[in-house]
């Protein structure tokens, strides 16, 4: 391919709307144009570089046993209201509108992920347990209404999705969803080893997905939105809503004040408390309230803790907890906001594992404008439910003992143990071999291609622009051909384009008229792996200048070398990549 018969319109202005390297540079590079918040066109350069992602993700599902599907992007509305996922999504899931009462348009919705249909699948060919376990997956847009779609393609309203759904007809033993997720697990770490992709395997919280168990792979970036914890002995890993932490000893002395009731006129939060009281934030007891299935539950963190829903809601075995309304705290504490305490209260109680070694804490006194001093678990109050139900912080420790670092990541890759979720919601059975009617036992995988390509960005990118790893870049090789009216580099440059493409390798001749440096630095920020230069000069000499972007490292090579010298880089770097 030569340069001049493309399409690469490179910048250099860097674009005022982009935050983050990997949005700059794909700008920048010529991969990417935004039409709409969170929707882009990807032009030329970027779709090669996007299908070569599709390609590795397709190839290692397809060598897992997946079966591949291609399913609609608009889904009926019912089908979601089946699974009760109307309201988990909310406003994430996208509408087609346009219409009222029982018109089609009201009733259909974009489809952010497809569990619903495939299940609808199932349950209409899926009769018997002598046709599982099967895997189906597809690759396909997805629609997603991101309130704040940022940092270029890493959150977009629409964005390319492979998505992967097994069933099965038990959770353990062979054929079962252990072992299926173990084989797309597997896949994974195949996907994003040949991807060139740094990543790392964390423990997750499934979300509005479901599931009893999952696990995100997560690249490290300063770019990322999410944080992964990951214990310095690098023995635990989870995503931070997950991470689990060890309980503290005691810190605190004390146990012997007497409860005192303080006027604490129009503070509310624990800063403004605290500040008025002259106490530290982790000498006082938060209490939060929530709604748990219609009922209200009520959690105690410490001062400087945050509770952590998601753990919350597991311990107490609800489906979802949201955060109460000021009627219900009303109308169980008899209090306003920010006033609520433990001491006297009547509702399920969960206290955070370091509540219960706190001694003369400060507290809500469930009355407003004043709170309560000299609070002591047990004497004034009772912890009948206690357990790790907060955010991991800095300084904590994971559950084996070991320090607990914080990595800002991205995700792009995500495995889930859904069960029977959606198979008993949507009533999508199979015979057994007792002729038994069973809910299927289901998997779902999910992978943004997208992302891939801005991970690896982030991840490899230096001032000069992209260094892409050899798997995914758009052409492996560049050839840069300098002084273009001179014949002997005109003709050793095609010569040499030709050769290589013959031998597989993906070639761009820059052909153009312009000076070496622009050459170079349009090479420098798009990030060809390998560049090579042919000039008057070398030529002189016999040589052809090969320089490594990754390294900067450079070598001079006779011709009739250079062809299987490119060779051998490229393949040894795709060997260092798939492990």
């Amino acid at each position: 391919m030569k340069w001049t018969a493309f399409f690469i319109p490179t910048s250099k202005e860097l674009p005022a709307e982009a935050t983050v390297p990997s949005h700059q540079l794909m700008i920048r590079a010529g991969l990417i144009r935004q039409v709409v918040a969170g929707a882009y066109t990807y032009l030329p350069l970027g779709y090669r570089s996007l299908r070569k992602v599709e390609a590795i993700v397709r190839e290692e599902m397809n060598r897992a046993g997946a079966i591949e599907l291609h399913m609609p992007a608009m889904h009926p509305i019912e089908w979601w209201e089946q699974t009760g996922r109307v309201a988990a999504m909310g406003e994430v899931l996208l509408r087609l509108g346009g219409g009222s009462g029982d018109d089609w348009r009201s009733r259909t919705v974009l489809g952010p992920t497809h569990e619903e249909v495939i299940t609808e699948i199932a349950r209409a060919y899926l009769n018997s347990y002598k046709q599982l376990p099967v895997n189906f997956y597809q690759i396909q847009t997805k629609f997603r209404g991101e309130a704040r779609p940022k940092s270029g393609v890493l959150r977009t309203r629409e964005f390319l999705m492979k998505d992967a759904y097994s069933f099965h007809t038990c959770k353990e033993g062979p054929g079962g969803l252990d072992e299926g997720y173990q084989k797309m697990y597997d896949a994974y770490r195949a996907i994003f080893g040949r991807c060139g992709l740094p990543y790392i395997v964390v423990e997750a919280e499934s979300g509005p997905i479901g599931g009893d168990a999952s696990h995100e792979f997560m690249v490290p970036t300063e770019a990322g939105e999410d944080y992964l914890v990951q214990s310095k002995d690098g023995s635990y890993a989870a995503n931070l809503e997950r991470a689990a932490v060890a309980p503290l000893s005691d810190p605190h002395d004390g146990g012997n004040a007497p409860l005192r009731e303080v006027h604490t006129p129009g503070f509310k939060t624990i800063d403004e408390v605290s500040g008025f009281l002259k106490c530290e934030p982790r000498k006082m007891i938060k209490t939060i309230i929530y709604e748990a299935d219609g009922s209200p539950l009520v959690a105690l963190v410490r001062g400087d803790h945050e509770v952590n829903e998601a753990k919350l809601g597991r311990f107490a075995g609800v489906g979802k907890v949201t955060p109460a309304g000021p009627d219900l705290i009303r109308k169980l504490t008899g209090a306003e906001v920010g006033f609520a305490g433990p001491v006297g209260l009547n509702a399920q109680v969960i206290a955070d594992q370091a509540v219960t070694v706190m001694r003369d804490a400060v507290t809500g006194a469930n009355k407003t404008d004043y709170h309560i001093t000299g609070v002591n678990a047990g004497r004034d109050f009772q912890i009948k439910e206690s357990g790790d139900i907060r955010m991991a912080v800095e300084g904590d420790r994971a559950p084996n003992g070991s320090e607990l670092a914080f990595k800002k990541c991205i995700e792009v890759g995500h495995v889930f143990k859904l069960g029977t979720k959606y198979s008993e919601s949507m009533q999508a059975t199979c015979l057994d071999a007792d002729g038994k009617a069973k809910p299927f036992v289901m998997g779902c995988y999910g992978i943004g291609l997208n992302r891939i390509m801005a991970a690896a960005i982030e991840a490899f990118h230096d001032d000069k622009g992209i260094s892409w790893p050899m798997s995914i870049a758009p052409f492996h090789v560049v050839i840069c051909a300098l002084d273009i009216r001179e014949e002997a580099v005109t003709s050793l440059s095609q010569r040499l384009h030709d050769e290589l493409e013959a031998a597989g390798i993906d070639v761009l001749l820059d052909d153009r008229d312009a000076r070496p440096g622009f050459k170079f630095k349009d090479a420098e920020l798009i990030g060809f792996p390998i560049r090579l230069t042919v000039g008057k000069k070398g030529l002189a000499e016999g040589v052809v200048e090969l320089q490594i972007r990754r390294t900067g490292e450079s070598q001079k090579v006779a011709p009739d070398q250079v062809v299987a010298t490119v060779c051998q880089i490229v393949d040894t770097r795709l060997r260092e990549e798939r492990t």
